[in-house]
């Protein structure tokens, strides 16, 4: 009686480990890369693109759209920047495209692995 304790003690912690392995993995593969509305039009060559309010980057067209404007009033291109650096208001070394950011590799992932830079 005494092994059969122990057996049912043993698979349970295989089954709890196998199980906490498996979220590990689902989660590196589809979480969502970190991201920034950064105004596309503000590129600076040191400090990379200027971070703005995430309401620019939630609607498809600029954030002067539908909006009174008092005065010339430059509009915002608004626009997802992934993976990047961030540094008093300034978001830089990303990318727009969402899909080379999520491709991180890693344990149960499909991909080459570090993507390096």
């Amino acid at each position: 009686m005494e092994q059969t304790g122990r057996r049912k003690l043993r698979s349970s912690t295989v089954i709890l480990g196998s199980m906490g392995a498996l979220a590990a993995a689902l989660t590196s593969c589809g979480s969502e890369p970190d991201k920034r509305c950064v105004d596309r039009n503000s590129y600076d060559l040191v400090k990379g693109y200027r971070v703005v309010d995430s309401s620019n980057c939630n609607s498809s067209s600029s954030s002067t759209a539908g909006k009174k404007s008092r005065g010339k009033k430059k509009s915002v291109d608004g626009d997802w920047y992934y993976d990047s650096d961030v540094s008093s208001g300034w978001a830089d070394y990303g990318t727009f495209d969402k899909s080379k950011a999520a491709d991180r590799g890693g344990f149960g992932c499909s991909g080459s692995g570090s993507g390096g830079g």
